[in-house]
C-alpha cells in the first residue's frame, strides 16, 4: 500500500481525476430481451428481477437470505421504497418514431450503456461464489458501473483489476488517521471514483438478522450447520468451494488492513467511531481524494446542498434500502425536491427499492441522472453467477427499451415530469 499523502494537501475536486474512458458502444447483454439463445437454460424461466428473489430464497440458507432481503425493525422503510413507485402514472404520447431508442447515458465524464448500475452490497461473496467479482465482471461486460462495498470479502485490489471502471464505496471510520490510511489504499488500488456512505453513524436495528441466526461474523453452531446441509448447492458451490480454493473469507476492505473473518465464535468487527463523523471529515476526504467523489445516503435537500458545497461531484439519494432507520422517507419522494434545490445539471443519483425498468424510467422522469440497483443483482449472482447477473441486466434493459416505446420517447433525455401524473 502506498504511504498516505499529507492530510493538508489541497486538490481541486476532480481536477486531477483520471481521464474518462472513451464512450462505450452498447453492450450485447443490454440489447437482448432476457431470453437470448446464449442465456443458460436454467435461467430462461426467470422473466423478472422478482423471479431471482424467489429463486434465491430457495437456494440460500435462511440466515444469509434474511441478511440480503431484510430491512430493520418493522420494515416500514423497506415497504415504503416499493410503494413510492405506485404514486405515479404515465401519460403516454403516440405516433412518435421510437425506432432508434437508446439507453446510453452520460455520467461523471463517461457514457454508460444504460442509466443503471450495481449498488454496493456487503458480503456478496457469502451469497455467491466470488460474488463481488461476479458482479463487477458482469458490469464490465455490460458496460454499466458497479460499486464495490466496503464490507466486501474480496480484496479491492483484485476487484479493480478485474474491472478498472469499478467504483469503491467506503464506510469511513471516525478517526482521521484511519480515514487517511483507507483513502491511501483505495487510491493505490487504482479506483477513480470513491463513494462515501454517510447514513450509518450506527448500524440499524436489524431484528430479522437476529431472528434468522445471522451475525457478522457468523457464529458456528448446530443451526448454521443444518442450514448448510439443507442447502447443498450453496454449501458445495459457494461455501466449501470458497474455503478450499481461497481459505476463510475476511472483511477485506473496511479499513486499510484486513478485518475480521466471516466465521468466528470470538472475533468482533471494528466499525470505528462512525458516530463522530461530521462535515469536517467530508472536507478532509475532499482535500485528500484526487478522484471523483460521490456522497451516498442523502435524503434532505439541505444535506444535498451541503455535500455539493463540500466538493462532492455527485450524490446518491438513499435510505440504505430500508436497512437503517425504520420509517425513513423513500428517496423517490425526495427526488424532485433535491433536484429542484441543486438544479438540473448537478448529478443526482438514487437507489432503494428499484425492481423494474419502469421504476428506473420513473426516477429519470423525476430528474434523476442515474439509478443503482442492489438486492436483485445479489440474488442473480447467487442463483446464476456471472451469467445470472448478465441476465438480470438484460431483463432490466429490455423492460426499459420496451416501455420507452410505449411512453413515446426516443432517448432518456426526453423524459420529464410531463410524462407523469399522480396516482
Amino acid at each position: 500500500m502506498a504511504a498516505p499523502i499529507e492530510v493538508d494537501r489541497l486538490d481541486t475536486p476532480s481536477s486531477s481525476a483520471p481521464a474518462p474512458a472513451p464512450a462505450p458502444a452498447p453492450a450485447p447483454a443490454l440489447l437482448g430481451a432476457g431470453q437470448a439463445s446464449s442465456t443458460p437454460r436454467r435461467l430462461r424461466r426467470i422473466l423478472s428481477l422478482d423471479d431471482f428473489e424467489r429463486a434465491a430464497r430457495h437456494h440460500l440458507p435462511a440466515p444469509i437470505f434474511a441478511y440480503v432481503s431484510g430491512g430493520c425493525e418493522t420494515d416500514k422503510s423497506l415497504r415504503a421504497n416499493r410503494e413510492a413507485f405506485d404514486a405515479h402514472r404515465w401519460v403516454t404520447r403516440v405516433l412518435t418514431d421510437t425506432s432508434r431508442r437508446t439507453l446510453a447515458t452520460p455520467l461523471l465524464g463517461q457514457t454508460w450503456a444504460a442509466p443503471f448500475g450495481i449498488a454496493p452490497m456487503g458480503i456478496s461473496a457469502l451469497s455467491a461464489y466470488r460474488g463481488d467479482l461476479v458482479q463487477t465482471r458482469a458490469a464490465a461486460a455490460a458496460r454499466i458501473p458497479a460499486i464495490l462495498s466496503g464490507t466486501s470479502l474480496i480484496r479491492m485490489e483484485e476487484v479493480v483489476q478485474a474491472n478498472p471502471q469499478a467504483w469503491f464505496q467506503a464506510y469511513v471510520p471516525g478517526e482521521t488517521e484511519r480515514i487517511v490510511q483507507l483513502l491511501g489504499r483505495v487510491e493505490a488500488a487504482g479506483f477513480a471514483t470513491l463513494v462515501v456512505t454517510v447514513d450509518t453513524p450506527v448500524s440499524g436495528n436489524r431484528e430479522n438478522n437476529i431472528r434468522a441466526g445471522f451475525s457478522t461474523p457468523l457464529r458456528p453452531g448446530l443451526r448454521l450447520a443444518w442450514e448448510g446441509i439443507t442447502h447443498p448447492r450453496w454449501l458445495l458451490g459457494t461455501a466449501l468451494r470458497t474455503l478450499v480454493r481461497h481459505g476463510m473469507p475476511h472483511f477485506e476492505n473496511s479499513q486499510a488492513t484486513r478485518g475480521a473473518p466471516i466465521l468466528s465464535s470470538t472475533v468482533t468487527r471494528d466499525f470505528g467511531a462512525r458516530d463522530h463523523l461530521s462535515w469536517e471529515h467530508l472536507a478532509l476526504i475532499r482535500r485528500r481524494w484526487k478522484g471523483r467523489l460521490v456522497v451516498k445516503g442523502i435524503l434532505s435537500p439541505q444535506d444535498a446542498l451541503a455535500a455539493r458545497d463540500a466538493g462532492a461531484d455527485a450524490i446518491i439519494l438513499s435510505n440504505h434500502g430500508g436497512r437503517q432507520l425504520d420509517g425513513a422517507v423513500a428517496p423517490l419522494h425526495m427526488l424532485p425536491l433535491v433536484v429542484g434545490a441543486l438544479g438540473p445539471d448537478y448529478p443526482v443519483m438514487i437507489d432503494s427499492g428499484f425492481r423494474r425498468g419502469n421504476d428506473v424510467l420513473v426516477a429519470l422522469a423525476l430528474g434523476a441522472h442515474f439509478v443503482f440497483v442492489g438486492r436483485p443483482f445479489n440474488y442473480a449472482g447467487a442463483v446464476g453467477g456471472e451469467a445470472g447477473v448478465l441476465h438480470a441486466i438484460a431483463i432490466l434493459a429490455a423492460e426499459m427499451r420496451r416501455n420507452m416505446a410505449l411512453i413515446g420517447v426516443q432517448n432518456l433525455q426526453e423524459l420529464g415530469p410531463q410524462h407523469l401524473r399522480p396516482r
